[in-house]
């Protein structure tokens, strides 16, 4: 499942980054003259939302993944497998499902606790819920490895490096749960694990009607999470970046380069280019977006951040994925 999604999806995803969204941003750019509103479209919502929406092909494959197996029967047995080894964290193979559902989002995941009888198990599994990789940080992964994983193969190139190391992440928060769980069933949920009896529903070929309709249900949610939250947060992350400032000398540089006609190696469009980001620049660190960032960096210069860093991860608190842009 991971090969396909980095290697499958990943070709959609270069698609919308390098010709799409190009293709937008250069429409409203030949409509639209310099100024607030052209940066509003371009650079908050464009260059916000559109950063996320990049990796919708990638996860609505995980979702396809994970319709076929519920759809075929295999969830509820690898429920009664996972018995077992539930039973050791003090819980039963019912957490199973719920855990599984937190890796499309924790919040059904946490509704599906409902069906666990006992107070103690469904409480455990409401806490370490949370912990699952769930789809908001797959556009984060996939960023990281992009940047910084070589896209090297074996076995003829049916297995990646980058596939290998996004099952990985993925299953960090997996390992971090079981001695949460542990310590929680140990310390604070003391008690027996309960009973696990559960239908087993037979083997089917899955229905592609059930399938595509559990993803499309997905899509919307993940599409209304980034026309709504996503969207508001990157519009508000571009105005703190953008006010206040005067931006006429900025303006005027976009203008001129836009419409230069001459040699691109040109000295002259060096140097508008060169002043154009020195300003840039300039304007950000002055910007209310800057002075959070300066006032907040010495709490995350311990970790290795500077204030861009540090804003980025402070506006990706009402959604994960926002860091991305």
């Amino acid at each position: 499942i991971y090969q396909a999604i980095t290697r499958g999806a990943d070709l959609v995803a270069g698609q919308i980054d390098e010709t799409l969204i190009p293709f937008v941003v250069a429409q409203v750019e030949s409509v639209l003259e310099p100024g607030v509103l052209r940066s509003l479209i371009t650079d908050g919502v464009i260059a916000g939302v559109g950063s996320v929406i990049v990796f919708l092909p990638i996860i609505l494959l995980l979702f396809f993944f994970i319709a076929i197996l519920e759809d075929c029967g295999y969830m509820a047995r690898a429920a009664f497998v996972m018995d077992k080894a539930m039973s050791y964290l003090g819980s039963s193979g019912k957490s199973f499902l719920p855990l599984m559902s937190s890796f499309a989002c924790a919040v059904p995941g946490i509704m599906a606790t409902r069906v666990i009888e006992s107070w103690r198990d469904r409480m455990v599994t409401i806490l370490i819920a949370p912990l699952m990789s769930c789809s908001a940080r797959l556009p984060v992964y996939m960023l990281m490895i992009t940047a910084f994983v070589p896209s090297t193969t074996w076995l003829g190139g049916w297995i990646g490096l980058q596939g290998a190391v996004l099952f990985l992440m993925s299953s960090l928060g997996l390992l971090v749960a079981i001695p949460v769980a542990w310590l929680l069933k140990r310390f604070w949920f003391q008690g027996e694990p309960s009973a696990f009896v559960m239908e087993l529903p037979s083997y089917k070929l899955p229905s592609l009607r059930v399938v595509f309709f559990r993803v499309w249900e997905r899509a919307q949610a993940f599409i209304g999470r980034a026309g709504s939250l996503i969207f508001c947060t990157a519009v508000l992350v571009w105005a703190a970046g953008y006010f206040p400032g005067d931006h006429r000398r900025q303006h005027e540089l976009t203008g001129q380069i836009e419409a230069w006609q001459g040699d691109q190696t040109d000295p002259q469009l060096q140097e508008l280019e060169q002043e154009h980001h020195q300003l840039s620049g300039q304007l950000i660190e002055s910007s209310l977006l800057g002075r959070v960032g300066k006032a907040i960096e010495p709490a995350v210069k311990p970790l290795g951040w500077d204030w861009r860093i540090g804003v980025g991860v402070f506006a990706s608190f009402p959604a994960r994925e926002v860091i991305i842009a």
